[in-house]
């Protein structure tokens, strides 16, 4: 038997007022749950700050109690003998507890105790969260107290129970230490649950203040813009819930890069998004629009690279920076020269098309590339068209229909290779290959939606979107589908093989990757939406 998976309360947003939290103390033989013994449980269960319900018993340990713990808690052996043993009081007691927030002082020694119990009697761990007074209080009051025991924290909040570890009594002025400390955290901007989780992680750096920014950010799918003094937009970046994710910036994290944006902040700008998809493809038309700065990794390049194979007598392939309309058959776009020589790399260790740009028959002898038996060269004019047609047909069709033709040869090259025990060589190869393969299946998504025209998706959660040749045009959430529209979109148009541009094909990967892992079922499409036959083969790798 196991415990449920804990349900999040709306993402942990909820306000701490509607918060269920279950504070408990536990009374024990010893510090170690792998040989000491529960021997008494207290908890009360508050919302609102009202308390709700309690629960309370002592435990038969089921082994001596020492003396020092008698002397300490006032539990004798003799009033633990007739009290239930933990088989009988543990599913009570995590009834009790349900699905609240688990409060304690140092909670985590009496969750140890409990999780320990709670597996040996086959409930599985609790997957509660909790929260501990202990470390709350280091964060906000540690200056103010001479130390972050409980009885020093309840006397210095005034508590009307006094600790007496005993459990229930310890229970109830943990609880108030409790929501003193929630008042004290309300200063800092912490109203909902995700934020009293983070904040005894947060660093007292010098940029917490800024954490303000953050206040008036809704707790709902978004992009925000990180401002500095001379509004400039610096970084931009996407969530689930835009208020925590902004917020999380504050709590501890030690990267360089994050402490030098914390120092340029100024201001915060949002987009609030229908769902995750939206937000995605709203932030990378934002960074594509504004070129943030700290948007290194996913910065627009300032030029898109192409593979084109050429149009002359004897085909070869070329890097080029633009997309025409020449009925050629291109791969990419490219972020960088570096990827497109990549994938041509591993189209000429696929095929052996041309490699060299010189006139045919303008050397005695051949290419290098010739002599060494890799590339089919016409240079010395012993190759004539004929001959050469099927290797252009071949890579043509490698591209176009199966891509087998082209990333079996990488394979069996690369398993030789292996085999050989030129390991090096081979990693080269497999990254040639990931690479093609990566190029061919995005080249296949693209053409897909672009044959489809408009397209109408739906996930089982009800997320949804509507996409124009492979750009996002509507999005929606909670099943709050738009009605139905005609585009003036003019199916009929040409429309290239490839993306023009990196925006273009980062979009339509997001898209696609959506569509692949949500699972989403097709409500209408202008044409029919279907892939190649032929399905690019995975990569094996060499035992």
């Amino acid at each position: 038997m196991t415990i449920a998976v804990q349900q999040t309360f709306d993402d942990m947003g909820a306000p701490l007022i509607e918060v269920p939290f279950c504070v408990l103390d536990l009374e024990t033989t010893g510090g170690s749950p792998a040989d000491c013994s529960i021997t008494e449980i207290g908890a009360v269960k508050y919302i609102g700050g009202e308390e709700v319900g309690s629960f309370q018993t002592l435990v038969n340990p089921g082994s001596p109690i020492p003396p020092f713990i008698t002397i300490l808690t006032g539990i004798t052996q003799a009033m633990a003998i007739e009290a239930p043993p933990i088989e009988e009081v543990l599913p009570a007691f995590l009834e009790f507890i349900g699905e609240t927030v688990i409060v304690g002082h140092n909670v985590r020694f009496d969750l140890s105790f409990l999780n320990a119990d709670s597996l040996r009697l086959g409930y599985g761990r609790l997957p509660n969260r909790s929260v501990d007074t202990h470390a709350l209080a280091r964060r906000l009051i540690r200056n103010e107290v001479r130390n972050l025991k409980l009885q020093t924290l309840a006397g210095y909040f005034r508590s009307p129970t006094v600790p007496t570890h005993r459990a229930l009594e310890d229970a109830r002025a943990t609880a108030w230490v409790l929501h003193a400390l929630l008042e004290r955290a309300g200063t800092l901007g912490v109203t909902a649950l995700e934020d009293l989780l983070q904040l005894p992680t947060a660093r007292g750096s010098a940029h917490y203040r800024k954490i303000r920014l953050a206040d008036a950010l809704p707790r709902r799918p978004g992009v925000y813009l990180f401002k500095d003094r001379n509004d400039c937009v610096f970084y931009i970046g996407k969530a689930k819930n835009l208020r925590t994710r902004v917020r999380s910036y504050f709590y501890g994290d030690t990267r360089r890069t994050v402490a030098n944006m914390m120092t340029e902040l100024e201001s915060v700008e949002h987009r609030v998004c229908s769902s995750e998809l939206e937000a995605e493809i709203t932030e990378l038309r934002l960074i594509h629009t504004h070129r943030p700065r700290h948007n290194r990794r996913s910065k627009p390049p300032k030029s898109s690279h192409f593979v084109k194979l050429t149009r002359e007598k004897y085909p070869r392939l070329s890097l080029v920076r633009s997309l025409r309309e020449d009925g050629l058959v291109y791969l990419g776009p490219y972020r960088s020269r570096r990827g497109a020589e990549l994938v041509m790399t591993a189209l000429w260790d696929a095929t052996s098309i041309r490699r060299c740009a010189g006139r045919p028959g303008a050397r005695d002898g051949g290419c290098s590339f010739a002599q060494l038996g890799v590339a089919a060269c016409p240079c010395d004019g012993s190759l004539n068209e004929t001959a050469y047609r099927p290797i252009v047909d071949r890579l043509v069709a490698g591209i176009e229909y199966d891509p087998s033709l082209l990333l079996e040869p990488l394979q069996q090259k690369m398993t030789r290779l292996a085999l050989q025990q030129r390991f090096e060589e081979a990693g080269w190869l497999r990254d040639r290959y990931r690479a093609l393969a990566r190029s061919l299946e995005r080249r296949r998504a693209w053409q897909t939606m672009n044959r489809a025209g408009l397209l109408w998706a739906e996930t089982a959660a009800g997320d949804g979107a509507l996409v124009e040749r492979g750009r996002l045009t509507i999005a929606w959430s909670g099943g709050n589908r738009p009605s139905f529209y005609s585009s003036d979109i003019d199916l009929n148009d040409s429309w290239p093989s490839v993306p023009p541009t990196v925006q273009d094909a980062e979009e339509a990967h997001l898209i696609w990757q959506w569509l692949i892992r949500s699972e989403a079922m097709l409500l209408e499409s202008s044409q029919p939406l279907h892939m190649p036959a032929v399905r690019i083969p995975e990569l094996r790798l060499a035992a």
